[in-house]
């Protein structure tokens, strides 16, 4: 039997093959036959980005471990590409795969702002906090040009809806216009996940995404304007960026971010082995004692999805991690409620005086939602 090709990364992707996703019914592998040529290699992925008209646009979560009921995706796929990314699993569901073309195949939700307005507009909504940029960055590349997070967001701020943004990007900057007015109003906080402050390991642990002092120099210009800044400190990767968590916090901190949290390395369904395929590509030095002390901390397995434990996994190794996390955010004030989703008003919500009509596109087999919190 011939031996498999072996996998090299590629420049400004953070997968390291294009795995194909579970509800594929043929195999296929890539093997070494010998005759390989150095002009047979392959060509790097372009980022295609493809419209979609949605049938719907929000997706309402009951999770206990989620802080939020409510969240709005513009965008399927991310070009922010990090290899962790708990949604990657969800392009099996289009028939592509969960690794490089998730983040090369993207899909953009162009009617997404108009979907907003006719949900608010519905005689039965209630207004709570919306959650933005949860599955796939809302703020990735093409948002430059595409502008959707930028609509939806109007519409959010004509009718004083409260919102809460995560992002990995300085783009979000563009946006103070629109958010520190409603954050001046009790109605906009933001969150900015910095994983490692290292810039050598960010750039293959997450390539398209700001560096590590990009976005501490976004906590600073947003905390400036008057909005409310948490630093989501996730993956905590063990022995890749777990050695950092202290550091990570005291510079989110200098930069002006009020609260924080973090999450342990989550590898759901193929996550898992392009994962791992990273860390051999990366990290093969390392790769056996990451993946022996992640299964530390989920009972011997990959990967345990329970909600107790999901976010913060269990055991010796979970439990050191969590003391160190707390003492740190104690030790630097961050442990106050300041920045969360309870705090934000939705006394002041105004249904949209303008709504446009139901589009009738509709984009192929990319159309609707997906629960992505299991």
């Amino acid at each position: 039997m011939l031996p498999p090709r072996p996998l090299s990364a590629q420049k400004g992707r953070g997968a390291v093959s294009n795995l194909q996703g579970r509800y594929e019914v043929n195999s296929r592998e890539a093997v070494d036959d010998g005759w390989a040529r150095e002009e047979d290699a392959p060509l790097p992925f372009k980022t295609q980005v493809t419209d979609e008209f949605a049938k719907s646009i929000l997706t309402r979560n009951s999770s206990p471990d989620i802080p939020f009921n409510v969240s709005l995706n513009p965008y399927r796929g991310c070009e922010h590409g990090c290899v962790y990314c708990f949604a990657r699993p969800t392009h099996s569901y289009l028939g592509l795969s969960p690794g490089l073309d998730f983040e090369s195949r993207l899909f953009a939700k162009v009617n997404a702002p108009d979907l907003l307005r006719q949900e608010l507009a519905k005689a039965g909504y209630r207004p709570e906090p919306i959650a933005i940029g949860v599955n796939t960055d809302a703020y990735q590349p093409c948002e430059r040009e595409l502008r959707i997070t930028r609509r939806v967001l109007e519409v959010l701020h004509d009718c004083a809806h409260p919102v809460a943004l995560i992002t990995k990007s300085s783009l979000i900057e563009r946006d103070l216009d629109l958010l520190a007015p409603m954050a001046a109003k009790g109605q906009a906080i933001a969150a900015i996940t910095l994983t490692t402050l290292d810039p050598a390991i960010s750039r293959t642990l997450e390539p398209r995404a700001a560096a590590p002092a990009r976005r501490l120099r976004t906590i600073r210009t947003l905390a400036e304007a008057g909005i409310p800044v948490r630093v989501s400190v996730a993956p905590v990767i063990p022995f890749v960026t777990e050695p950092e968590l202290e550091r990570v916090l005291e510079a989110a901190r200098e930069a002006g971010a009020v609260s924080a949290h973090y999450v342990v390395l989550r590898l759901p369904w193929e996550v898992n082995p392009l994962f791992q395929q990273w860390l051999e590509a990366h990290f093969p030095e390392r790769a056996q004692r990451v993946m022996n002390r992640v299964r530390d901390m989920r009972g011997g397995k990959d990967y345990d999805s329970d909600f107790s434990t999901r976010m913060h996994g269990e055991g010796v190794w979970a439990d050191l991690i969590r003391q160190r996390f707390d003492k740190t955010v104690k030790r630097l004030g961050m442990h106050l409620t300041s920045g969360r989703f309870a705090e934000l008003d939705v006394s002041q919500f105004k249904r949209p005086q303008v709504v446009p009509p139901a589009s009738r596109k509709q984009c192929g087999n990319a159309t609707g939602q997906f629960d992505l919190f299991s």
